[in-house]
């Protein structure tokens, strides 16, 4: 029995957005994230202003204090990809409840681009050859990054359950810093699949940032908001699912949580 599998509890189909009569469907095979768009979308502070999440006390605000590196550290006798599997399982789990509280206030005239800073818009690109970059209005881009990772989760061949027979496959080859080898239950691409979903993730936090932040703390949850969001970065970065590029953007697109993760990086919170 897979640890995953012993730690997964049933959860129903649901999305995390309300449906709306003017939302399309995400299509059969959910397409994966695109790049990003330069523009504005007016949700975040331009102009110079310091967004909320930076300013103190809001950007120090935690559950945890101390250093995150002790909680993301492999533990003994626990197989990596099982690991990754079940925190990448909370995170989505954590996350997607977040936005459930908050989702009435990412509608399509709130946030008609999935904007993640002043200049950011993250773009959508449709699966299969030739795919299509599209704009899409935050919460459809939420809702098809949530079914995307919903159906992954709920694929065995994804994220097993029980024993399988797939062959193993070095994990130093697709996480080089790790020295362990993959679990026979998981396929070969659990590590490039695993990735995506983190960049998914990372996205939804980042557009929650920019354009909800206000409603984190009129919900006075933003301990819980910056700690659920630290754990994620520190993980991301000691199993190298997080990409620089990703956190800090381009300079004329800069992603705004890129600042605040320096800011806990400097203070010696995210890695050891």
């Amino acid at each position: 029995m897979s640890f995953f599998g012993r730690n997964r509890a049933p959860r129903a189909r649901r999305s995390p957005t309300p449906s709306r009569k003017d939302s399309s469907n995400p299509p059969s095979e959910p397409p994966s994230p695109g790049g990003a768009n330069n523009g504005s979308n007016g949700n975040g502070l331009g102009g110079g202003s310091k967004p909320l999440y930076l300013c103190s006390p809001f950007a120090d605000a935690a559950l945890v204090k101390g250093n995150f590196k002790t909680i993301v550290t492999l533990p003994k006798y626990v197989d990596i990809m099982e690991w990754v599997a079940v925190n990448m399982f909370d995170f989505y789990t954590n996350l997607n409840e977040f936005y459930g509280v908050i989702n009435e206030t990412c509608t399509q005239h709130t946030c008609p681009t999935m904007s993640a800073g002043p200049t950011l818009n993250y773009i959508w690109t449709t699966s299969g050859p030739g795919g299509r970059q599209l704009t899409l209005p935050a919460p459809t881009y939420i809702d098809y990054v949530m079914t995307s990772i919903q159906n992954l989760i709920d694929d065995e061949n994804v994220f097993p359950s029980k024993s399988s027979t797939f062959p193993v496959t070095s994990a130093q080859v697709l996480l080089p810093n790790i020295n362990h080898f993959a679990d026979q239950s998981f396929h070969p691409s659990f590590p490039a699949t695993i990735r995506t979903v983190y960049r998914q993730l990372l996205r939804v936090f980042a557009h929650v940032y920019h354009a909800h932040y206000q409603q984190i703390l009129h919900l006075r949850s933003e301990p819980h908001f910056n700690s659920l969001f630290a754990h994620f970065l520190a993980f991301g970065r000691e199993y190298e699912l997080l990409e620089v590029r990703d956190i800090k953007g381009e300079p004329v697109a800069p992603v705004g949580v890129g600042l605040l993760w320096e800011r806990w990086k400097d203070a010696g919170i995210l890695e050891g």
